[in-house]
């Protein structure tokens, strides 16, 4: 049996109605902590990114607050209100420490995540 794991692969995180609209929360994905985000805006979305918040050293993101700044999506750490993009996992106020940004979908009421 190969233990390797597959590129792309997706994998399933919860259903989506386990996720309350605008939060996020922490799943264990491939044995890496991912943010899992759904936003509802009139239309269910759901972003994926690095739990762990390098500001901090903690991992905290799933925790932070889900907003916009202009026309980008974003969630700011619970520890320094560092913005985190949730499209790119790019940081705004300090770029070394962006993180990494995963793809995520809906299907079948589901929440899957590729890393």
């Amino acid at each position: 049996m190969n233990n390797d794991r597959m590129a792309n692969a997706w994998v399933p995180v919860c259903a989506l109605d386990d996720i309350v609209p605008n939060t996020g929360v922490c799943a264990l994905v491939d044995g890496e902590q991912v943010a899992v985000f759904h936003l509802d805006a009139g239309e269910s979305k759901v972003f994926a990114i690095e739990n762990f918040d390098p500001a901090s050293q903690a991992s905290v993101l799933s925790r932070g607050l889900v907003g916009n700044l202009g026309e980008r999506v974003v969630v700011a750490s619970p520890i320094y209100k560092h913005h985190f993009d949730l499209r790119t996992g790019e940081c705004l106020e300090a770029p070394e420490h962006s993180v990494s940004a995963f793809a995520a979908r809906v299907e079948d009421g589901r929440v899957w995540v590729s890393l």
